[in-house]
């Protein structure tokens, strides 16, 4: 950031707070790339970071660059240039010139995520089964709830809202996946879309009511062993006014889900309103076949050479000796329900 001067307070001290902001789209660049793999990059760094240009000697996290955003860079890389590359590389080397360095000398990446051959049981993602146990641990519950309310205004078509919905939930399987137990052991299944379209819960409410409707709406329970994870209800306060809330269980979608799926029932609600069926392209790949590929890529941890094996024993050892609970500092006691 260039300033003709620096704000100072009444006691000639720099003002921080009238520092202005740094503009990340503005600045220039440090350097041009040198190589073909620095200009592959700077591409790569442009298109995560939501920037026009980045230059070799710009630093990733300088410019906006976070922990997540880091992971889909190095996915990116991983594409790209079918090589491996951690995290941790990143972070060691933040800049397109140094990172070019640690692509070039790098393996050769893992086998990529295709879709499988699904297999009669599918089981969990390591991710799902946490949830799954934390969901039979507390019973049907809000905790791992994620909604999204939308205030709608103007005229709305609700059959074509329905459709839209369900329209969503037949282009992704892991909308009307469910998660029955069978001999104690947990596994995917996932319905036909005749079987799995999703109710729209029209509700009258009242201006003044609408936060405490809101409220109860967004915790509505998921019984996963035969609720599909997403769950909708349309609050109309009027005519011309209305709120859509959409809550999806935390086992099926995470904060990155939420952007693509408002974004499919934008595209479809608008297509079912011209009397259409939206025409996307079928996706390449589903949850299911990431479930099945994560699973071959770290294998059974009952297999001590196997991947998974290695990362559990390391972190026993690295945990060994904590206390069953650590005692952390709080500024109120917990209350008696959450």
């Amino acid at each position: 950031v260039l300033l003709d001067q620096l704000p100072l307070t009444v006691n000639g001290k720099l003002d921080r707070r009238a520092l202005p902001a740094p503009d990340y789209t503005a600045g220039t660049i440090s350097r041009g790339p040198r190589t073909p793999a620095e200009e592959i990059l700077c591409g790569l760094f442009a298109e995560v970071l939501g920037l026009t240009d980045v230059g070799a000697e710009d630093n990733f996290f300088d410019l906006g660059g976070h922990s997540l955003l880091a992971t889909r860079l190095i996915a990116r890389i991983r594409t790209t240039f079918g090589v491996e590359l951690g995290v941790r590389s990143l972070f060691e080397a933040p800049t397109v010139a140094g990172l070019a360095q640690q692509v070039g000398g790098a393996g050769a990446a893992r086998t990529a995520l295709v879709p499988a051959q699904r297999p009669e049981t599918i089981p969990l993602s390591f991710a799902q089964a946490r949830l799954w146990f934390l969901h039979r641990l507390e019973g049907p519950s809000p905790t791992y709830n994620m909604p999204v309310t939308l205030r709608l205004t103007g005229h709305v078509d609700i059959p074509a809202l329905e459709m839209a919905l369900a329209d969503v939930v037949a282009r992704h399987e892991s909308l009307r996946t469910v998660f029955p137990e069978v001999d104690g052991v947990p596994q995917q299944r996932v319905l036909p879309v005749r079987e799995a379209r999703p109710q729209l819960t029209v509700t009258p409410v009242d201006a003044s009511e609408l936060d405490a409707a809101l409220a109860t709406a967004v915790r509505h329970t998921f019984d996963l062993e035969t609720d599909i994870p997403l769950w909708a209800q349309l609050l109309r306060i009027s005519a011309e006014e209305h709120a859509l809330v959409l809550v999806v269980h935390h086992i099926a979608s995470d904060g990155w889900s939420l952007r693509p799926l408002l974004g499919d029932v934008s595209t479809a609600y608008r297509e079912r309103c011209a009397g259409r069926e939206p025409g996307w392209a079928e996706l390449p790949v589903q949850y299911a076949d990431y479930t099945l590929w994560q699973r071959d890529l770290l294998g059974d941890v009952e297999d001590p050479h196997s991947e998974i094996a290695a990362q559990v024993e390391y972190w026993k050892q690295t945990l060994a000796g904590l206390p069953d609970r650590i005692s952390l500092p709080t500024d109120r006691p917990y209350p008696p329900t959450a």
